[in-house]
């Protein structure tokens, strides 16, 4: 993919990949009456929220969003939740983030959803970067993407909540 200025995608690009990732989580979740999106912390949880308004458009499926927070300079530390644990006991869990790069954050933010029964637990994100370390990968993703090692891509927010990603 031809990047201008560095643009992956745009904003409208954005909500299209965000619109069909909703679609999916849906048609997996088709027998559920409540859905946890458990977004990692700042923009996994941006895009958990731009989920759960598309999925709200779509159905009356009850989702209960979370915000993950996990230290990724330090991921042995303990990660914290916006909700408790009997919230997301025994239920559908779609753990949420932007970029897929070495996969680290993911696994840790799985590993402590494991600690709890749940009926499913899936994981999304905006990119899949390819450069896996750890056996994780995205069961709902908006785009894949080969980069070499050393390129970065970020996902920018501007303070009317429209994104851009980007290739750094």
């Amino acid at each position: 993919m031809k990047t201008e200025n560095n643009i992956i995608l745009t904003n409208t690009q954005i909500h299209h990949k965000i619109r069909r990732i909703a679609l999916q989580i849906l048609e997996s979740n088709v027998d559920e009456k409540e859905i946890v999106l458990a977004g990692i912390s700042k923009n996994g949880f941006l895009i958990a929220e731009k989920l759960q308004k598309i999925i709200a458009d779509y159905s009356d499926v009850n989702i209960i969003l979370c915000e993950v927070f996990i230290n990724k300079k330090e991921l042995l530390t303990d990660i914290k939740l916006s909700i408790s644990t009997e919230e997301y006991f025994n239920k559908s869990v779609v753990l949420v983030d932007d970029v897929l790069h070495s996969g680290a954050t993911l696994i840790y933010g799985v590993k402590h959803f494991l600690n709890v029964p749940l009926k499913q637990l899936k994981t999304a994100v905006l990119i899949n970067r390819n450069h896996k370390k750890y056996p994780i990968k995205a069961d709902f993703k908006g785009l894949s993407l080969s980069t070499s090692i050393n390129e970065h891509v970020e996902i920018v927010f501007d303070n009317t909540n429209k994104a851009t990603a980007v290739l750094v």
